[in-house]
């Protein structure tokens, strides 16, 4: 799994664990269901959940 920087993540969700946890999960969900990445680069192996952190990180997903 990529190592993805909790400082980073925080910034992107408000700097709540819990908004991530919520933002990450729903988009993961989004991901196994099909819809197509936001980001490039990712290793086609990637599971779902570190698909979406990256996601957030580059700000491709935001809380509403």
């Amino acid at each position: 799994m990529e190592y993805l920087a909790l400082e980073k993540l925080l910034d992107k969700s408000g700097g709540s664990v819990y908004k991530l946890v919520v933002l990450a999960s729903k988009r993961a969900l989004e991901l196994a269901e099909g819809q197509p990445k936001l980001v490039k680069d990712i290793n086609s192996a990637a599971k779902p959940s570190t698909i979406a952190l990256r996601e957030v990180i580059e700000g491709r997903v935001k809380i509403k």
